[in-house]
């Protein structure tokens, strides 16, 4: 089966941007695909088992998956259905909730022989210049269209930082790395990040028309 029936048969497809393309990309190709985890605690939660399930089912179905640890956005504190503002874990608490994570997602990925690949994002964002990632990537963002994203409109009576709020723009740089360097071209996350998978696939289109 394709494998977009596998996970639609199981319940677990919300929404997408393109159906059709994503049926296509499958039958073409070995695909590439990640999901993000959180390192703010040193174990993975129950709802963490649907994006691993889903992981895990591209991989038996010939396809490679990224596990992405957010070893960097985990430094910001992901707003994403929040109420408040996230307490900041400093940068040792985050890489060691990262390698507890490593050793969780092993259990249901096999990431021998670049069957799949654990990434951390803290490898490229960490050593970003922050001036320069203003001007190379901070230009294509509209404030007037991340402050519509669910995400953002959420926490805004409630109040959000300026951290917080710089969240979509590292996601969404995410996706384009991992797209330029490991030819991911899918993205899979929770409801409550369409709006930063969005502005993903909006960040890349607009990044390959500048190369």
């Amino acid at each position: 089966m394709n494998p977009y029936d596998v996970l639609n048969e199981r319940g677990f497809i919300f929404q997408t941007t393109d159906e059709k393309a994503a049926r296509v990309l499958f039958e073409n190709k070995r695909v590439t695909a990640y999901i993000g985890f959180d390192p703010s605690a040193d174990s993975l939660h129950a709802g963490s088992l649907v994006p691993i399930m889903a992981l895990a089912h591209l991989q038996k179905n010939g396809h490679r998956p990224i596990a992405l640890v957010g070893g960097g956005t985990g430094l910001v504190g992901d707003p994403s259905g929040k109420t408040e503002t996230r307490k900041l874990l400093s940068i040792d608490e985050i890489y060691s909730n990262a390698e507890s994570l490593r050793k969780q997602l092993e259990r249901y990925i096999s990431f021998e022989q670049d069957s799949a690949l654990l990434l951390n994002n803290a490898d490229w964002l960490a050593p970003l210049n922050y001036i320069e990632f203003l001007r190379d990537i901070g230009k294509h963002f509209s404030v007037n269209r991340m402050l519509s994203a669910e995400s953002v409109r959420l926490r805004l009576e409630k109040g959000l930082t300026f951290i917080e709020f710089n969240y979509m723009v590292l996601q969404a740089y995410d996706f384009y790395v991992l797209n330029r360097d490991y030819d991911c071209d899918l993205q899979m996350g929770g409801q409550d990040q369409w709006g930063n998978i969005v502005a993903g696939i909006d960040l890349t289109r607009k990044m390959i028309l500048l190369r």
